[in-house]
């Protein structure tokens, strides 16, 4: 569009006939409408057919729709297309894009807040603060001996699988209720009582955890068990009291019985100390014997051996030998052959005699 001339000879007015701004005349700026309604005709004119302005306004309307199928999953979350409501695939975390509505949509979900399923109990929270009352109807249970055990428990669960969580199962968190009630009921079943409310605990947790776990796995829940906390396992109220008697007089009987194997432990390690001593003794008895045997055996052999060499020699010296062994350590009297004494002088009782006075 070309700019007039105010008929001065000044440069031209953008801003219409009057002088320019500045030079004191009385001219005013076109209005807002009027240059839309211009840039409007411009682009008419520009496109074929002279409806360029609707064209535009779909081609935008056009682009956002296809924007809005823009979303996003944090680290913490996942997410789930659906195709005209039904679940057709799952999302990991970052920014993802499915067909604008009402073709598709996506539901975004946190996936990592552990969430509590209480059994046995209820809590509530009034003006005095958080309170926890008893379910009698799911924490009762028959145990293996016949006995009556209640129990209450929390198990800790969070969503594994966003899209089996929402479309396999209704009412995922009764149904993870259900499960963890049922397992723990059939468990008990199976377990004598005093284990369930002494140190039987931890198994309990441990395979009620895993059993619960393959149930939920085998629904297709979506659902992770992070651990199972018994809360309290004890004998129900009304016979508290008589249990624990009982329980009193098991522990008495046991402790009886503890004193008596040890006692029976000390009389039989020292039995077999003895009977070992003994056999050890007469080990060494025989062996001491055998030798002492075998020695008088060679001794023989070599005394026979020059026997048989010198007769009278060896006669004689064995008599001597022997009368030596025989009369030491005696008082002797020495005879002749004529049936008189002999005087001789002791000079070994005289040499002891001697040593010991010194």
């Amino acid at each position: 569009m070309p700019w007039q001339n105010n008929g001065d000879g000044d440069r031209p007015n953008p801003w219409g006939s009057g002088p320019r701004r500045g030079g004191g005349g009385g001219g005013e700026p076109p209005q807002i409408d009027d240059i839309i309604r211009k840039g409007q005709e411009q682009i008419r004119k520009a496109l074929p057919g002279g409806g360029g302005g609707v064209v535009i306004m779909l081609l935008v309307a056009f682009m956002l729709w296809l924007a809005s199928g823009i979303y996003r999953v944090g680290t913490n979350e996942q997410g789930v297309v659906l195709l005209f409501g039904k679940w057709i695939e799952s999302s990991a975390p970052g920014l993802h894009w499915h067909l604008p509505y009402p073709i598709e949509s996506a539901e975004v979900r946190g996936v990592t807040d552990e969430q509590q399923t209480l059994i046995g109990s209820r809590e509530s929270e009034d003006r005095r603060g958080i309170r926890s009352s008893a379910r009698p109807d799911e924490s009762l249970m028959l145990t293996a001996d016949e006995n009556i055990v209640d129990v209450r428990f929390n198990v800790v669960w969070k969503i594994k699988d966003l899209g089996q969580y929402l479309f396999k199962i209704k009412r995922p968190e009764q149904t993870v209720k259900a499960v963890s009630e049922s397992v723990m009921r059939e468990l008990v079943g199976e377990t004598n009582i005093v284990p369930i409310i002494t140190k039987g605990r931890d198994r309990l947790q441990t395979d009620a955890r895993a059993l619960i776990q393959q149930t939920l796995d085998s629904y297709q829940a979506g659902v992770e068990v992070i651990r199972v906390q018994i809360l309290e396992a004890e004998a129900p109220a009304e016979v508290k009291d008589a249990f624990l008697d009982v329980q009193r007089a098991e522990a008495d009987q046991q402790r009886f019985r503890n004193e008596a194997e040890a006692y029976r432990n000390k009389v039989v390690n020292e039995a077999e100390g003895n009977a070992e001593k003994t056999i050890q003794q007469a080990e060494a008895y025989k062996a001491q014997t055998i030798a002492r045997a075998e020695g008088e055996a060679a001794r023989f052999k070599d005394v026979y051996a020059q026997y048989a060499l010198a007769k009278d020699v060896t006669k004689k010296r064995l008599y001597l030998e022997t009368m030596e062994d025989v009369l030491s350590g005696m008082h002797k009297v020495i005879l002749d052959a004529k049936g008189g004494t002999v005087t001789y002088l002791p000079v070994g009782d005289l040499l002891k005699t001697q040593s010991g006075g010194k």
